[in-house]
This record gives C-alpha cells, sequence and structure tokens, in this order.
C-alpha cells in the first residue's frame, strides 16, 4: 500500500550557497539560485586581504571568542585560518579593515547561521592581487595567499610546478621559480618579482 505523504524532490535538492564580493563588501545568501538575503560585511586590509576564491565552511560554533561576536563560521583557506563571525565593532561594518576574515553584524551572523550548514559553498570575488603599493607584491619563500596561488597556477600551466595549488610559498614552489628564472634568462633570485609576473602573463 502506497502512503498519501508527498514529497517534494525541489525541496530535497534544496542548494544553499554564499557569495562573498569584495568591491562592495557585500555578503549574499543564495538559495535554488536566487538571492534571498544581503548584509553588509567587513574584509580584509590590502596588506591582510580576504582569500580569493572557492571554499567551504568546515566548522559553526556560537560565542567562538572575544571579538568575534556571537557565532562563527571556519573556512577551509589552505594558507591560513579564516572565517565570516560577528564582531564587537559595528563602526566597522562596510569597510576593508579586518585580519582577512569576513565580519558581520551580530544580529546578521545570527540569521545567516541559522540558515548554513556545515560544508556550505563560499565563493569569494574581489580584487586578487590587492590594491595600491600591495598590488602586485614581491613574493618569496614564507609568502601565503591568493597572489602565491595565481603563480603556482600560471607555472603548473606552463609545465614547471607539479605541488599543491595552496597558497603557501615552500621550497618546492620556490624551485619551480628558479627553474623558470633560468629558462627565461631571469635572476636567480627563487623569488617573484614584476618582472616575472611580466614573464608568466599575470602582468602585461
Amino acid at each position: 500500500m502506497f502512503s498519501n505523504t508527498s514529497y517534494s524532490y525541489a525541496e530535497e535538492a534544496s542548494i544553499t550557497e554564499i557569495h562573498i564580493d569584495l568591491w562592495n563588501n557585500k555578503l549574499y545568501l543564495i538559495e535554488d539560485d536566487k538571492r534571498t538575503a544581503q548584509y553588509p560585511v567587513a574584509t580584509g586590509k590590502d596588506e591582510t586581504p580576504t582569500p580569493i576564491g572557492q571554499f567551504h565552511i568546515t566548522k559553526k560554533q556560537k560565542d567562538w571568542g572575544s571579538g568575534f561576536g556571537t557565532r562563527w563560521m571556519e573556512l577551509d583557506v589552505p594558507w591560513g585560518q579564516y572565517s565570516i563571525h560577528g564582531t564587537n565593532s559595528p563602526h566597522s561594518i562596510g569597510e576593508s579593515t579586518s585580519n582577512g576574515c569576513i565580519r558581520m553584524h551580530n544580529k546578521d551572523v545570527e540569521e545567516l547561521y541559522a540558515k548554513v550548514p556545515v560544508d556550505t559553498l563560499v565563493t569569494i570575488v574581489g580584487p586578487i592581487t590587492g590594491q595600491g603599493e600591495w598590488s602586485f607584491r614581491n613574493l618569496s619563500v614564507g609568502s601565503k595567499g591568493t597572489l602565491v596561488m595565481l603563480v603556482q597556477n600560471h607555472l603548473h600551466a606552463a609545465g614547471f610546478y607539479d605541488g599543491s595549488q595552496d597558497g603557501i610559498y615552500g621550497k618546492e614552489l620556490e624551485k619551480a621559480v628558479t627553474q623558470f628564472q633560468k629558462e627565461h634568462h631571469l635572476k636567480l633570485t627563487g623569488g617573484v618579482t614584476k618582472k616575472m609576473y611580466l614573464k608568466l602573463g599575470i602582468l602585461e
């Protein structure tokens, strides 16, 4: 005997995502490809930028620690600890003033927290290379961030690098950079400067 209960396959397949726009300091909640909410946020300074790319929420916690507001959601950024969280400094919302995390008003982050599960996709878009004096900064072993990952990607495409594209400048990347410099008659420094950005095609 069949049950009279009806099931909505659309509800079962519901997809929730977060999109963050660093140019406008806005966070958007996307449900089934529709923008259902938007919130003002504070994002990273040029010297401590918010990472660019696609990540996932890996942990959620209430009242995580002093200065992080009432809700905290960790992102799986490979080169550091970044999160979406509340703040005890609401005046910073709407500005690029954080150390890379995404800050929200506590009432907003509480609302978002209730709607997004662990493993939610978070897409962050913005100026990949930073702005002003921090644009296309020199890189060397120990550097981390989106710009390092961009160099890794270009060196991989050029056949010089087979390591992790994780945004972390390690010895393996240094070796690939040095080999690239050797084959393109650049000074063998193992670091990335403007001349190498040009040779890689990142700068024109």
